[in-house]
């Protein structure tokens, strides 16, 4: 079954350009102008994936995140003229799964819908073990393992863990993990973070120094990368 897109944009050069290039890849699609078409749109249609743009004519892209976000957890990718640090930061912590900045490449736009895709149809797969190249996690007993040789974790570094094994291949902000780990969002708690992942990096990374499975985006937070069987 073809993956069902929705493309929220009101500039209709780039509207027309990203439905020609979905038809293209041969997805099927929908599309809206503003928010509250999209939210119409998107009740109807139940869409795969989004694609918002945030300088909506009636609301910001980041107001109909919100609300996607109260009813449904399918990817949504952000495609916008906005390339400040705080821009990004607010739409992945309202809740979008990537953001990728205007001018674009639409091959970069496609391959990062192809990883979407690959995560919906990850997560659709019922498993309590998690497996990411050597990298194992058993959520039923709480553990880990490396080349099947456990990893012992304190609770706050399985939880970190945990938690970007969940999210793997999403960048997740700072103040996110935060929430989720400390239900706290103060900024002087990002360096209990930051020391928290040093030491995880050291138990699960061959080199800490050059990490394969947890990557740092510089000003924003962390993500967990998908380790593809070529790299293992």
């Amino acid at each position: 079954m073809k993956t069902n897109i929705l493309v929220v944009e009101d500039d209709n050069a780039i509207r027309n350009l990203l439905t020609t290039a979905l038809s293209a890849f041969g997805y099927k699609f929908c599309y809206a102008s503003n928010g509250a078409e999209a939210i119409k749109t998107a009740v109807s249609t139940q869409p795969d994936l989004f694609i918002i743009d945030l300088g909506l004519p009636d609301m910001d892209g980041t107001e109909l995140i919100r609300k996607l976000r109260t009813w449904t957890n399918n990817p949504i990718i952000v495609l916008s003229a906005r390339n400040e640090i705080s821009d990004k930061i607010q739409a992945l912590d309202t809740g979008a799964e990537d953001y990728l900045t205007k001018p674009f490449n639409v091959e970069e736009l496609m391959a990062r819908i192809r990883a979407a895709i690959r995560k919906i149809n990850y997560n659709n797969k019922s498993s309590n073990i998690f497996t990411n190249g050597k990298l194992r996690i058993d959520y039923a007993a709480n553990c880990a393992f490396i080349d099947n040789v456990e990893i012992h974790l304190t609770p706050m570094e399985y939880k970190l863990l945990w938690l970007l094994s969940r999210n793997v291949g999403k960048i997740l902000t700072y103040n996110n993990i935060l929430k989720e780990l400390w239900l706290s969002d103060f900024h002087g708690d990002t360096q209990s973070l930051r020391v928290c992942m040093a030491t995880l990096r050291k138990k699960i990374e061959e080199n800490s120094s050059k990490p394969l499975y947890l990557q740092t985006h510089v000003g924003i937070g962390y993500r967990m990368v998908r380790i593809s069987d070529d790299n293992t």
